[in-house]
């Protein structure tokens, strides 16, 4: 069992229920799942592209990745329907307290000028997302083998009501917010 797991177990959960009162133990926001999305828009020249992004997000989360198609055509950007432009990666259980662990303590930290994430990135329901410049900032990723840098999105959904709720309970998992 992960180590955050764990501590979600322990320490989380007493702080919650003596922050917001909760009368039971199910009313206590948890992660629900984490959804890592990449676009590659040069894809719809060159196919290779979205292949190595598969293959880095692959190597970063640890699942296979599921490739994104277009739902609509644009002709402005020579986009048709059903275009593969991107892939993205569901994590839940195991995998995601781990990718969540990992992106907290080990990734965060090697971001350039790093000064914490954005407090306001929560979307009114107690979800939370962050978007990623890089994928180098992953100790998996080796330099040498990156032909493009490419960023990715990394939402964080949770079962809190509010964001209130959602921001203490991704403090509590040591979520580097700035203040």
């Amino acid at each position: 069992m992960s180590r955050l797991r764990e501590v979600y177990k322990n320490e989380i959960v007493d702080g919650m229920i003596k922050k917001f009162g909760y009368k039971n133990i199910m009313e206590v926001p948890k992660l629900d799942k984490i959804v890592v999305n990449m676009g590659v828009g040069e894809a719809k020249e060159n196919a290779k592209l979205l292949d190595a992004a598969v293959a880095d997000m692959e190597l970063v989360t640890g699942q296979k990745a599921v490739t994104t198609k277009a739902k609509n055509s644009i002709a402005n950007f020579k986009l048709r329907e059903g275009m593969p432009i991107g892939c993205k990666v569901t994590l839940r259980g195991e995998k995601m307290y781990e990718f969540a662990d990992r992106l907290i303590n080990l990734a965060l930290p090697r971001v350039r000028d790093f000064r914490g994430v954005n407090p306001n990135a929560f979307d009114g329901r107690g979800n939370y997302a962050l978007g990623i410049k890089e994928q180098l900032i992953f100790p998996e990723v080796e330099y040498d083998k990156v032909d493009k840098v490419r960023g990715m999105d990394i939402i964080f959904v949770t079962t809190a009501k509010t964001d209130e709720e959602a921001r203490e309970l991704l403090t509590l998992f040591n979520m580097p917010f700035a203040k």
